[in-house]
């Protein structure tokens, strides 16, 4: 696990973004897991400024979000598909056949199927190379919430209240967020090539510790993260200040060798 603390979210954003413009440029078909929600918020928007500016080509990457509310059309404000549409593809080259956004019109008996169907997308596509994750308060990923099974895949899950509570803000109602939501589980995240995971803010930061240095528990799902061979945090200091051994991973970063030095810069 690498810890990349960096002075605030913008900056952070932005070495996350030159990873996955490296990525791309290495291999132009790279497939990419996508987030929602305020915190990639500003690494999409410096992805499109990379399209933009230094014609960085999202023709031939696949995308596969992470989850989808259940009951809300693509066109509604608060789907997760809207929230694509407007924060990141429609200012992009991506061939929108080349999106996956689980449904949230599925129908009730057909939404193992439908789980199913999308882990079969993944696999057809070659995998993940590169899944984007934010975290919750409450330490999930995704939909995971705290007692999901480590191992799980795509599938319904319940959210809690305190998820709907920190989600309410995208609705005009809070008693209009949906109960249910389809999410990749924490076995489909894990098999990503690389994870990268962006949090800022003190209100992540008991989060952050324990997904990093924690126990490995399905009560605070992102500590499986420990257990992934290639998971970056791009962090700032608010985010990062309950890290016990922040001091160890600012001496690490400031002592790399010039090769990887560069590799991050590159990042």
């Amino acid at each position: 696990m690498e810890i990349l603390v960096q002075p605030n979210p913008e900056t952070a954003s932005a070495l996350a973004a030159a990873a996955i413009a490296k990525a791309i440029y290495e291999k132009p078909t790279t497939v990419l897991g996508l987030a929602t929600g305020s915190t990639p918020l500003a690494l999409y928007r410096e992805l499109i400024r990379l399209h933009r500016d230094e014609g960085l080509d999202f023709s031939k990457v696949r995308t596969f979000n992470l989850d989808e509310y259940l009951g809300l059309s693509p066109d509604h404000p608060a789907s997760y598909s809207h929230f694509m549409r407007v924060n990141f593809f429609a200012h992009v080259n991506l061939n929108p056949q080349r999106t996956h956004i689980p449904s949230g019109l599925v129908s009730q008996e057909t939404i193992p199927a439908h789980c199913e169907h999308y882990e079969e997308e993944i696999a057809q596509a070659g995998g993940i190379d590169i899944q984007i994750l934010g975290i919750g308060s409450d330490g999930h990923i995704g939909f995971n919430e705290p007692s999901s099974s480590l191992t799980s895949r795509t599938r319904i899950k319940t959210l809690t209240e305190r998820t709907r509570l920190d989600n309410s803000a995208h609705f005009v109602n809070p008693d209009d967020v949906p109960h249910h939501v389809i999410t990749m589980g924490i076995g489909t995240i894990m098999e990503a090539r690389k994870i990268f995971l962006l949090a800022f803010g003190e209100n992540k930061a008991t989060a952050v510790a324990g997904a990093a240095e924690g126990p490995i528990t399905a009560s605070l799902p992102a500590s499986i993260l420990q257990m992934h061979r290639h998971a970056h945090f791009y962090i700032d200091p608010l985010a990062a200040s309950k890290l016990t051994r922040l001091a160890y991973y600012e001496w690490v970063l400031a002592h790399k060798p010039a090769w990887q030095r560069d590799d991050i810069a590159a990042r």
